[in-house]
């Protein structure tokens, strides 16, 4: 029995130590598959910063920003500079940055596809981030608000009070390709004829010579367009949307995302976005830019 009572004791033990080991062999396994993950983990985190747009921009110092012209969001100068509301936006951005800055004028429908094929870092452009553009690229939060505006020809001031007074079939309204106006129109304006056009000149032009009825057209071009050609437009009161722009950027890069919306929060708050809009929205002291 006594033989029997240490056997039993001694297999006891064995069990124990047995099991002790098991335990401290998972657990060696558990810590090691931890750390792998944790350094996995680790370098994903780096790779992604290393990938990131801010260190790319901040490596060549240079920021290279998509925008399309667009009086007074981005235009040339009598000088050949460029200047706008969004043209002062990009460089205040190049300077808190410390790098130097590139524009590249691309046509309004190429933005996006430039972007996401490398062209330039950033758009900034007076891009609105409809749900439709959000499927193909990310948007900061907003730095200003548009708004879609109409004006006219001064052969229907008599007819047309209203933006919506101008859903007939009698009257032709002119828009930009791609530009939220564009939908716009078509929303309210359904009756509307509408015709598009891929540059400023040739739409304005059309207006100009009587061959439509109005433009419609995000704030504040439209005023601005009565403003220069007094004799022959006019605004209509009131506008149709109002709209939040954004600044686009390529998914997959939380880390400029962070970035631009943390800018954009500083620069709000310090006043410099309201003050550039009251000189570019709200006056036209920059007209003598242009002349």
């Amino acid at each position: 029995m006594g033989v029997e009572k240490l056997t039993f004791k001694t297999l006891e033990i064995r069990m124990k130590f047995r099991l002790t080991g098991m335990i401290i062999a998972l657990t060696f396994v558990f810590l090691t598959i931890s750390a792998s993950f944790a350094l996995s983990a680790s370098d994903i985190q780096k790779d992604l910063a290393k990938s990131s747009t801010i260190e790319k921009i901040l490596r060549s110092g240079k920021l290279k920003v998509g925008m399309a012209t667009f009086v007074p969001w981005a235009m040339q100068s009598k000088t050949g500079e460029w200047v706008g509301f969004e043209i002062d936006v990009a460089k205040r951005l190049a300077q808190d940055m410390g790098v130097k800055i590139e524009f590249i004028p691309t046509k309004w429908e190429g933005l996006i596809p430039s972007l996401l094929t490398g062209k330039f870092d950033i758009i900034v452009a007076g891009m609105m981030g409809t749900p439709q553009r959000a499927l193909k690229i990310n948007f900061t939060q907003p730095y200003d608000f548009t708004g879609t505006q109409v004006c006219i020809h001064k052969d229907y001031v008599d007819k047309i009070k209203t933006p919506l007074d101008l859903n007939n079939p009698a009257y032709t309204v002119l828009s930009r390709v791609g530009v939220t106006a564009a939908e716009t129109a078509k929303k309210y304006l359904p009756k509307a004829q509408k015709r598009l056009f891929s540059d400023n000149g040739s739409m304005v032009q059309e207006l100009l010579n009587g061959k439509a009825t109005a433009i419609i057209q995000s704030l504040p071009e439209p005023a601005q367009l009565v403003a220069k050609n007094p004799e022959t437009l006019a605004l209509v009161e009131g506008t149709l949307t109002k709209e939040p722009i954004s600044i686009g950027v390529r998914k997959g890069d939380p880390d400029m995302l962070a970035y631009l919306n943390n800018w954009i929060e500083v620069v709000r708050a310090e006043g410099f976005l309201e003050e550039k809009a009251d000189y570019w929205w709200r006056s036209m002291d920059w007209a003598s830019l242009l002349e």
